[in-house]
């Protein structure tokens, strides 16, 4: 049987010394890239593949980073956001382009996950997706960073906030949704999205609304804002809301495209026409955005940046010790939901 090449081999062949090999192999930043490349090309002339498993070793590192999903409770069930679920595909080929395994775990803000992940060392660092109340997981993120965690969360980047955070430009999109709403004549717009310090991404937006309004010259309404969660449950409740305080609305931001789905069906049937009688307006562009009846405007937040941002900035923390916050832009995508003939 043909023996199988060696880090020896490859140094051989490269004319270059053994701990070279390694090091340029493992992605140590003290090969130069000249010398990287060329032991990368010998090691694909010899057919050498990395044993990830024996270097992990070597280097206390499993080669492995974790995505946990917190999973939100609603009338419906356990949920997810389906934007989380757009970032799949693009997190894992990114990973796979860095020579990282993905672990993907489900997980309640009530259970241990700071210590199942960390302290067991299953995964190099941790990527945290999901709504959630940020107020709530804190104390754990306090614990991931005296443990010397390496972690990064998608959310807000607002100052104080804990750890490393990659985030969508929450407050632009706000304003965007808005001055487009005010743009099409709507003067009474409705927010449908909860704007607490716990759900920091929702208040951003909201920040953005309020902003758009003032800029307009019309004073906020406190009957215009209604708490919901980012599920199709919470946006129909939302509207029933509306109707039951007498709320005058001719338009509807919602901080969350299902929330905003939600909202349509609601509208639909009391027998108020989606866009002619209330505009509607989300936030994600998530798939089903383009498929509702009508179709949904909202703001784009892109997945595949927004993965490899993330991808990044975990990769930042486990290699160089830190990783910098980092909001990416939005883009207003107008459907029919919002603009009449």
């Amino acid at each position: 049987m043909q023996r199988r090449p060696t880090s020896f081999d490859i140094a051989a062949l490269a004319g270059v010394s053994q701990p070279t090999v390694s090091r340029a192999l493992s992605g140590s930043p003290s090969v130069s890239e000249e010398t990287r490349a060329r032991v990368l090309a010998a090691a694909e002339q010899l057919n050498y593949k990395v044993d990830k498993n024996a270097s992990g070793l070597r280097r206390q590192q499993s080669r492995t980073l974790a995505l946990l999903f917190f999973e939100e409770w609603s009338p419906e069930g356990a949920t997810i956001n389906p934007f989380y679920l757009t970032l799949l595909g693009p997190m894992v080929r990114c990973c796979a382009a860095h020579g990282y395994d993905l672990l993907i775990s489900f997980q309640q803000l009530s259970s241990d996950w700071h210590v199942d992940y960390e302290d067991s060392r299953k995964a190099d660092g941790i990527i945290l997706l999901g709504y959630g109340d940020y107020l709530e997981y804190r104390p754990k993120l306090v614990q991931l960073i005296e443990r010397g965690a390496h972690f990064v969360r998608w959310g807000s980047a607002a100052d104080g906030e804990l750890g490393a955070t990659v985030s969508s430009d929450n407050e632009q999109g706000g304003f965007d949704a808005t001055t487009h709403l005010l743009q099409q004549g709507r003067r009474r717009i409705a927010f449908v999205g909860t704007v607490d310090p716990g759900y920091p991404e929702f208040l951003g937006r909201w920040i953005g609304y309020s902003r758009a309004l003032r800029a307009a010259g019309l004073d906020l309404d406190e009957r215009l804002q209604v708490d919901a969660d980012p599920s199709e449950a919470a946006g129909r409740m939302a509207v029933e809301r509306l109707v039951a305080r007498q709320a005058n609305f001719d338009a509807v931001f919602a901080a969350s495209d299902v929330a905003a789905i939600g909202a349509v069906h609601a509208l639909q049937a009391m027998g108020r026409r989606v866009p002619e009688d209330v505009s509607v307006v989300g936030f994600d562009d998530i798939p089903a955005a383009s498929l509702s009846s009508p179709p949904l405007t909202t703001v784009a937040q892109d997945p595949r940046q927004a993965a490899e941002a993330l991808i990044d900035a975990i990769l930042c923390s486990i290699e160089r010790g830190n990783a910098a916050k980092r909001v990416l832009p939005v883009r207003l995508t107008v459907r029919e939901s919002s603009v009449t003939s």
